[in-house]
């Protein structure tokens, strides 16, 4: 699991860092809002945890304008104690509120319990007779499994999670690839090509986007 860990002081960021790691977590961090934007729009990041008081673009600001876009799990961990301040958290949509001085156990504790709750929610897509199994890292197509490389099913798995969002070749290159990859663009529309040709009547979910690369959408008709 990714998580980016947002926070103004060095000191927290590496406790908070050093705790992840025993359970395996891989880290990133920013100390701004604005590195917060950035980060989540060059990788995958599957949990936030998130000061409010940091330079140039704040913590809620910030998660404002990720939630035009993204859902991504986020916790609060503020030195700001008050009701208000937990309310205003709450009523955008942050999944927990924790405050300073903080226990890193509890910290993570409480991102396990937040996981554990949005992976019951999304351990599966299904459209029509399309079914993909996240946990099992399965795509069924009238309850036959359809074979597909590792890469092509968390490329997918990436779009869908996106959904409605245009993902350039260049995202999904650092997402799926990692950001030292050495390969070019070629590669993504390879793997796209081949997953197309998997999906069978299902390859026009994936959209190509000119000039950017691709999205996952579902027909106008079918949307909720």
């Amino acid at each position: 699991m990714n998580i980016l860990i947002a926070d103004d002081e060095q000191g927290i960021r590496e406790v908070i860092k050093e705790y992840c790691k025993i359970e395996g977590y891989q880290t990133y961090e920013a100390e701004n809002g604005l590195e917060v934007l950035d980060i989540v729009n060059k990788y995958r990041i599957d949990f936030i945890v998130l000061d409010i008081m940091m330079p140039k673009l704040d913590g809620l600001s910030a998660y404002k304008e990720l939630k035009n876009s993204k859902n991504i799990p986020t916790l609060i961990l503020s030195a700001r104690g008050e009701e208000y301040d937990k309310l205003s958290s709450f009523d955008l949509g942050v999944d927990d509120y924790l405050t300073k001085p903080f226990s890193p156990k509890e910290l993570i504790a409480r991102i396990k319990a937040i996981t554990k709750r949005a992976t019951k929610q999304t351990e599966e897509f299904i459209y029509k007779d399309l079914k993909v199994d996240f946990l099992g890292h399965t795509i069924y197509i009238k309850n036959k499994e359809i074979k597909v490389t590792p890469k092509e099913f968390e490329i997918l798995t990436y779009l869908i999670q996106n959904q409605n969002i245009a993902i350039s070749r260049e995202q999904l290159l650092s997402a799926i690839w990692g950001y030292d990859f050495f390969g070019d663009d070629r590669t993504v529309d390879t793997h796209i090509k081949m997953l197309r040709g998997n999906l069978k009547d299902y390859r026009d979910l994936i959209l190509t986007i000119r000039k950017t690369g691709y999205k996952f959408e579902l027909p106008k008709d079918e949307k909720e």
